[in-house]
C-alpha cells in the first residue's frame, strides 16, 4: 500500500456535537485503479477531487456500484469494524452483476482497516455514533460506447456518522412503482437503483409520507423493501421478512437481526409477506409493529402505513415491547463493545496498522 498523509488535517475544526452526516469527511481516502486487466497499488491519500471529464463512462452507462458500513468506538477507544467480510462479499457480487471487476479481499480489508486506523480520531464516540463508510467500484474510462469500460476506480471514502430518522414514520406502500424487477439489479448495490427510487418517493412526500414500502413489480401485492432499507414485519409475536432474491438486497443488517432474533427464542418467518396480509393483521389488531433496517439508520420504526389512500396507523409500542427496540439495542450495544460477541462479527482495527499493510 502506498501511503501519502495529509499535512493539512480539518480534525481541529470537526465538532462531534455539531456536523453533518454525509457530507462532512474525513481526512483521508483510499483509492485504487484498475487498467490493462489488473488492479494497480492501493493508495491511501488526502480526501479530495479526483479529475474526471463529463466523457467518462461511469457516468454516461452507470457502470457504478458501492457498499455503506461502519465503525465503531468503545469507550476506551478501540476501534472496531462490524462484519467487514459480509461487505467484501457483496461488492464483489455486484460488481459481478455490472460487468465490472472484483477487488481482492486484501485490497478492500486492509484499505478499510488503514484508513480508519488513520482518521481513527475522526470516530465518534457515543449512542448512535459511528464512523459511515462507502467503498464504491466506477467506470473511469473517458469513452462514449456503450460496452463494458476497460478502467476503473475502488475507492473508500468515509464521514461521521450519527442517529437520524429517530422519530417513528409514514409510509406509504406502493402500488405503481417498483424499486426492482426479475432479471433485473434489485440484489446489487447498483448506485442507478437509487437515482431510481427518488422521484417515487418524492411523489410519496407529497403526499404526507416519509418514505415508500417497496412492493413486487408484478402484482404489487407482496412487500420488498421499505425505501432503502430490508423490512420486518411483527404480527402478534412472529417476526416476517421477505426472502432475499435478484430483487431484494441482502442486507447485513438484515441477516444480523434475524439471527440475533433468533438467539432470543423469537420466531423469525422468512417468507413472501403479501401486503393483503398486512393490512388484514392492521384491522384485526393482530399487527404490532412494521420497521426498517439498514447499515445508516440502523432501525426505523414506522407509524403509518398508506395503502389505497387511507392511513393506516400502528400501535406505538414502548422500547420493553418492541422487538424493533429490543433488537436494535442488541445490535448497537454489540457494535459498541458494550456485550459479549458470540458471534464473532467485531472485528479489531489495531493501532499503527499501516506499519503491516
Amino acid at each position: 500500500m502506498i501511503i501519502q498523509k495529509t499535512e493539512n488535517s480539518r480534525f481541529s475544526e470537526f465538532d462531534p456535537n455539531n456536523f453533518s452526516f454525509g457530507s462532512t469527511f474525513i481526512d483521508h481516502m483510499v483509492i485504487c485503479e484498475y487498467e490493462n486487466g489488473k488492479w494497480g497499488d492501493v493508495k491511501l491519500v488526502p480526501y479530495g477531487p479526483i479529475p474526471f471529464t463529463p466523457a467518462m463512462m461511469g457516468v454516461n452507462y452507470g457502470q457504478a456500484c458501492f457498499e455503506g458500513m461502519k465503525a465503531y468506538k468503545d469507550k476506551d477507544g478501540q476501534v472496531f469494524l462490524f462484519r467487514p467480510e459480509k461487505n467484501f462479499e457483496r461488492i464483489n457480487k455486484s460488481a459481478t452483476r455490472l460487468a465490472m471487476p472484483e477487488v481482492t479481499e486484501e485490497m478492500f480489508l486492509d484499505g478499510l482497516k488503514a484508513l480508519v486506523d488513520v482518521d481513527r480520531n475522526w470516530i465518534p464516540q457515543g449512542e448512535g455514533m459511528s464512523l459511515y463508510i462507502r467503498p464504491l467500484i466506477f467506470a473511469t474510462e473517458e469513452a462514449l460506447k456503450a460496452r463494458v469500460a476497460n478502467k476503473y476506480m475502488f475507492a473508500i471514502v468515509a464521514t461521521p456518522a450519527k442517529s437520524y430518522y429517530s422519530e417513528p414514520v409514514s409510509v406509504k406502500i406502493s402500488d405503481h412503482y417498483s424499486r426492482a424487477a426479475n432479471g433485473g439489479v434489485g440484489s446489487a448495490k447498483a448506485a442507478g437503483n437509487y437515482a431510481a427510487s427518488f422521484y417515487p418517493t418524492q411523489l410519496a412526500i407529497e403526499e404526507g409520507y416519509e418514505q415508500i414500502i417497496w412492493t413486487d413489480d408484478a402484482t404489487h401485492e407482496y412487500f420488498e423493501e421499505s425505501g432503502t432499507m430490508n423490512v420486518f414485519v411483527r404480527i402478534n409475536d412472529t417476526i416476517y421478512t421477505p426472502p432475499t432474491s435478484e430483487k431484494i438486497l441482502d442486507g447485513v443488517t438484515r441477516d444480523s437481526f434475524i439471527q440475533l432474533a433468533k438467539k432470543r427464542g423469537i420466531e423469525v418467518k422468512i417468507e413472501p409477506v403479501a401486503v393483503k396480509t398486512v393490512v388484514e393483521a392492521q384491522k384485526n389488531g393482530t399487527l404490532k409493529e412494521v420497521w426498517g433496517v439498514g447499515t445508516a439508520v440502523v432501525t426505523t420504526v414506522f407509524q403509518a402505513l398508506g395503502y389505497e389512500g387511507v392511513k393506516l396507523e400502528l400501535p406505538r409500542l414502548s422500547d420493553e415491547e418492541s422487538y424493533a427496540a429490543i433488537l436494535k439495542k442488541d445490535l448497537t450495544d454489540l457494535q459498541n463493545n458494550l456485550s459479549e460477541d458470540s458471534f464473532g462479527w467485531r472485528v479489531v482495527v489495531e493501532k499503527d496498522v499501516l506499519e503491516t499493510v
